[in-house]
């Protein structure tokens, strides 16, 4: 039976350049970046980029973004890029952020979803960024690479999450250690008349509008933008566990937990039926039977940094439901709120 084979830069120093091979030669890479984890295929061949939406399971129409080493190395994917475009990529190029542009006919057609329009992105991680040289040394114009999880489910940030995903497949896995930022990069769609934030991400609404010199629009999960080109990870029911996640202001929470406790302190099974994620100070209050306590950090920052890691540790305890208390509406919050929204629509 096919295993993922887990290869470590610190440890090999050919890894990089047999991981680049593999690219030119049609395969999937999984790798860091300082988001979460990429299943990467060369994004100028269809044929490797569908082996992408085979092994996630996910729709071939849904895009992807391609990560390329260098903002020149965007104009082999770009008919154009706006004005808009280049002051974002200026700024915040290599990061946490990808733009939507008017793609280049000809290519990489699959990684677009069969759009017009491309996202691209330039990682900020060692790893990611001699990957993508070394793939460039080989022809590799870009790598398209959705995050290295199967469709729809929590986002992987450290090696093991992704060998633990696809534990049955012929998957090289780079080790670059835990990401950085923990949850995707912000997507601005720059292909329109007026650039429009598609999914937050690190960084806050008033610093892309800052770089890109007016403002922009923001299509939220709960009222998207009908007209936006579709992008990764913005369908409504996305990021989520396997159980049902229910997102609640801290005072809802407490009224549930103190109705839920008594009826459990009969409840013998050794599998606890709810996890407890919050902020609170409460949330160190003693174990009570059948529930799990665990503290979400207060910053937004390691907030998001915890947050996919928290829900998979939570998830493998078998728990049925998931309680998160529901993040300040404050545009630091921005990108935890827009995936907890989304694996709570799940």
């Amino acid at each position: 039976m096919p295993a993922p084979t887990r290869l470590d830069p610190a440890l090999d120093p050919q890894a990089i350049e047999r991981a680049a091979q593999r690219l030119a030669q049609g395969q999937l890479v999984a790798f860091p970046t300082e988001t979460v984890y990429g299943l990467g295929a060369r994004a100028d061949d269809d044929a490797a980029v569908a082996g992408i939406f085979a092994a996630k399971g996910r729709p071939s129409n849904h895009p992807l973004i391609v990560h390329v080493h260098h903002r020149d190395a965007a104009l082999a994917f770009a008919a154009v890029l706006p004005p808009v475009a280049q002051r974002l990529m200026e700024k915040f190029w290599p990061g946490p952020l990808t733009v939507i542009v008017p793609r280049q006919a000809g290519i990489a057609a699959a990684s677009a979803g069969g759009q017009d329009t491309i996202g691209l992105r330039c990682p900020d991680h060692p790893v990611a960024l001699a990957l993508l040289r070394a793939a460039a040394r080989h022809g590799v114009l870009g790598v398209a690479a959705p995050s290295a999880n199967r469709f729809g489910r929590i986002s992987p940030t450290r090696a093991e999450h992704v060998m633990g995903e696809f534990a049955d497949d012929d998957l090289w896995v780079l080790d670059g250690g835990a990401c950085e930022v923990g949850i995707e990069s912000a997507i601005v769609d720059c292909s329109r008349a007026h650039p429009v934030l598609l999914r937050p991400g690190r960084l806050t609404r008033d610093e892309l509008e800052a770089a890109a010199g007016e403002p922009i629009s923001w299509s939220r999960p709960e009222a998207p933008d009908p007209s936006a080109p579709r992008a990764s990870g913005t369908l409504l029911a996305h990021y989520a566990p396997r159980a049902k996640l229910r997102l609640m202001d801290e005072t809802p929470m407490l009224r549930e937990l103190d109705l839920l406790i008594p009826a459990l302190l009969g409840w013998l099974h050794p599998i606890p039926k709810v996890a407890v994620y919050s902020r609170s100070a409460w949330a160190h209050r003693p174990v009570q039977p059948g529930v799990v306590m665990r503290a979400m950090p207060a910053q937004p920052g390691p907030a998001a940094h915890d947050l996919f890691a928290d829900l998979r540790e939570m998830d493998a305890l078998g728990v049925e439901e998931i309680w998160v208390e529901s993040p300040p509406d404050d545009p630091a919050w921005a990108g935890v709120r827009d995936r907890l929204l989304r694996a709570a629509a799940a």
